[in-house]
């Protein structure tokens, strides 16, 4: 997929700056796709050229001017088109992993410390979509959100957000309890394996 549809997505959410949409990807599309400022600007560019979507100039005062941007009956459709299209299976590059798949001729303990940073990460961002979730719900319970919704989809990905940084911290948690009983083992002249 390209970042092209994960913005048109953004923009159903209604007319957006794209100052706007690096804070919606920052906030709610991040825990699915992740992209710059810098390639958000350059993908809205693109699109407007495509006819995709349509970029009016707002002027004021004491500050630059700003474009907003919003969803073209095009860009609807190419949206639309994309849902009809089976997805390519999700491939993991994660950085973490080679160190972990190396851990045992490596330095286990910057290994520990690069696992306690993740969860960190994960705890961070399961407290932002706390708060996302939050305002999505505006004060209703999920049965009652769920009904009343005009849009569900921003609620579901952030559903898959939580789901991800909560196994995060599952993995997380048991990575360093083996990595702890190794090197209490090995401090004990034990066996090298758990």
């Amino acid at each position: 997929m390209s970042l092209k549809y994960a913005v048109l997505a953004a923009l159903l959410e209604g007319e957006a700056s794209g100052y706007d949409l690096a804070k919606v990807f920052d906030v709610s599309v991040a825990n699915f796709w992740s992209a710059t400022p810098q390639q958000l600007y350059r993908e809205l560019d693109r699109l407007a050229e495509d006819g995709l979507i349509e970029a009016r100039v707002v002027e004021q005062v004491r500050r630059p001017n700003k474009r907003l941007f919003t969803l073209t009956p095009a860009g609807r459709d190419a949206l639309g088109a994309f849902t009809a299209e089976a997805p390519r299976p999700t491939a993991i590059r994660d950085e973490l992993l080679v160190m972990i798949q190396a851990v045992d001729v490596g330095d286990a303990g910057t290994v520990r410390a690069s696992v306690e940073e993740r969860m960190e990460w994960a705890r961070a961002k399961l407290a932002r979509y706390e708060r996302l979730r939050l305002r999505l719900l505006d004060g209703r319970d999920e049965a009652a959100f769920l009904a009343d919704t005009e849009r569900v989809g921003p609620y579901l990905t952030l559903m898959r957000g939580r789901s991800f940084e909560e196994e995060n911290l599952r993995w997380g948690g048991r990575v360093l309890e083996i990595l702890e009983l190794r090197s209490a083992a090995r401090a004990m002249g034990g066996a090298d394996a758990v």
